[in-house]
């Protein structure tokens, strides 16, 4: 009891910030203004993230090993698969909360989030008990030898004991901040962030706890994200908050919520079956230090991809607003500014992929055939990085205004539809450079997709 007295008395005063009134301020302030203070705590939140996760990764590739690395690389796909079903109700449940708030419709807000809870509670623990049960047959198939299975293993089995952490976290994240409160939705996610930043090189270094404190620390932490996020809901003041009778499952509200976050989903999913075939054919032509190398390389995209998200997730509740209020001009408005700053970020990213690989390279490894294989595929994975913001932005407008059918189309050209097909065939002529060549290849066939479709989709949004 006294532990929550604590928390409350440090949350509950961030009610008094000027976000209290900003659902309604989304279909009035100027957009730029308001995209400047939805963007910066999210991506302060997501750059944070993503920076937590490239210390963590520099954690255990010095202080376990380059196997340690490769095993921790192993997980990805099992962990883009929870991230998977926490995007489906999370950035679902955010948007329709969004929307409903544009239509002042603040019950049918409130039900989204009780149903949101619902759903994070019952996939979290469906999804950890299926996994622990099949977990080393799946590392196996997912490409782990004798070498990476115990360090992929140990990591995995203290993740899913806390993954339901995991969904509530990230899920009612998303929904403080598209309810209007971009910066406690920062400041939530920065407490959680640095706890696990001590606690991280505190349980692998101090304690000796190798990749197995690794995971404690981000298992303790996300729990106490979850405490603050549902300390948040709690509390009277909160434009949106928990009530009773809300919490019952309803299925028209999950089925929106499905609907919309399926974009989501489908790209996470994507990604976990990319990174498994990828995993395989890295494992055929350059063996775990490629596997590794390769686990490297995606900390550096995530990071800038990490970036870009930030800027979507301050377009989100913008969008969702006006979209709701019908108010389309300034839907495009936000659309165009946010496509700017995307591309600035991904061509940023370009240069420094560029410029120091192996410099990167060297911040987590000191073995000379990881240094020289990561070099080698951020020089070719970051080929055309810069269209890559386009991409992402317009697949997350789709999706920020209702339109689930087309954002899940764009989201399945980048992952799917071009990269696999690229994947097997380059790889398959070039063998490992192939691999690395498969994502410039399908970033520019998608961006070239999503063009035609943005052109499309805008007239019909015009004529509205």
């Amino acid at each position: 009891m006294g532990f929550y007295v604590i928390i409350s008395s440090i949350i509950f005063p961030l009610n008094k910030m000027n976000e209290k009134n900003s659902p309604n301020k989304l279909g009035t302030e100027k957009i730029g203004k308001l995209l400047w203070e939805f963007s910066v705590p999210a991506i302060i939140t997501t750059t944070a993230t993503s920076l937590y996760n490239i210390i963590d990764r520099i954690f255990i590739g010095q202080g376990v090993g380059p196997m340690a690395i490769a095993g921790l690389a192993l997980t990805f796909p099992l962990m883009n698969l929870a991230a998977a079903f926490g995007s489906l109700v999370g950035i679902g449940a955010a948007t329709m909360v969004s929307i409903r708030l544009g239509q002042k419709d603040i019950d049918g807000a409130t039900n989204t989030l009780g149903n949101s809870v619902f759903l994070n509670i019952v996939i979290g623990i469906i999804y950890t008990v299926v996994m622990l049960i099949f977990l080393e047959p799946i590392l196996f198939y997912f490409g782990a030898s004798n070498e990476t299975m115990p360090y992929a293993k140990d990591f995995m089995r203290i993740i899913l004991a806390g993954n339901i952490f995991t969904h509530l976290y990230l899920g009612l994240n998303n929904i403080i901040r598209a309810s209007g409160y971009p910066k406690k939705a920062m400041i939530v996610t920065l407490l959680t962030i640095a706890m696990n930043i001590i606690l991280a090189p505190v349980f692998i270094f101090g304690l000796g706890w190798g990749i197995k404190g690794a995971a404690l620390a981000t298992v303790c932490a996300q729990f106490t994200g979850t405490l603050w996020a549902v300390v948040h809901f709690s509390n009277k003041k909160s434009y949106v908050r928990f009530m009773r009778g809300h919490f019952k499952p309803k299925l028209k509200i999950i089925s929106d919520i499905f609907s919309i976050g399926m974009s989501n989903f489908i790209m996470f999913v994507s990604m976990s079956i990319v990174i498994v075939v990828m995993n395989m054919i890295l494992e055929k032509y350059g063996g775990d230090f490629a596997i590794g190398a390769f686990g490297i390389v995606s900390a550096i995209q995530g990071l800038f991809a990490m970036i870009v998200l930030g800027f979507n997730q301050g377009m989100q509740p913008i969008a969702g607003y006006n979209f709701g209020a019908q108010q389309f001009d300034r839907v495009k408005t936000v659309f165009r500014k946010t496509v700017i700053a995307g591309i600035a970020v991904t061509s940023f990213g370009f240069l420094v992929s560029q410029i120091f690989p192996g410099m990167i390279a060297s911040a987590f490894t000191s073995d000379d055939k990881m240094i020289k294989l990561t070099s080698t595929g951020l020089h070719l994975i970051f080929a055309v990085y810069p269209i890559v913001g386009f991409q992402m932005v317009t697949s997350n407008l789709f999706q920020s205004i209702g339109y689930a059918r087309v954002s899940i189309i764009l989201s399945l050209s980048r992952q799917v539809i071009f990269f696999l097909p690229a994947l097997l065939i380059l790889s398959n002529m070039f063998q490992l450079n192939g691999a690395w060549l498969a994502t410039p290849v399908a970033d520019i066939l998608s961006t070239l997709l999503t063009f035609f479709i943005l052109k499309d989709q805008m007239r019909k949004i015009g004529r509205n």
